[in-house]
């Protein structure tokens, strides 16, 4: 199964525990996940920002909140 851009319905359904759409874009705004909500009232999610908020398929560890100190030892 290829994976498209946005998240399928049932993934939405699935990340929100939600299946009405006002309700999964309060669950949405409560997770922090951008989204937008089309005309139609459906809600779109970018594959990538779960992946990028949730961790997903990256092997390298997040170091933006690592504190940097000098190598004492070296000193």
């Amino acid at each position: 199964m290829s994976e498209t851009t946005f998240l399928r319905t049932s993934e939405l359904i699935s990340l929100t525990d939600r299946i009405r759409h006002d309700a999964q874009v309060r669950a949405l705004k409560f997770m922090g996940i951008e989204h937008r909500v089309r005309p139609d009232g459906s809600i779109a999610v970018l594959r990538a920002h779960i992946h990028h908020e949730f961790g997903a398929g990256s092997g390298a560890t997040d170091t933006t909140n690592k504190e940097i100190e000098p190598n004492w030892e070296a000193i």
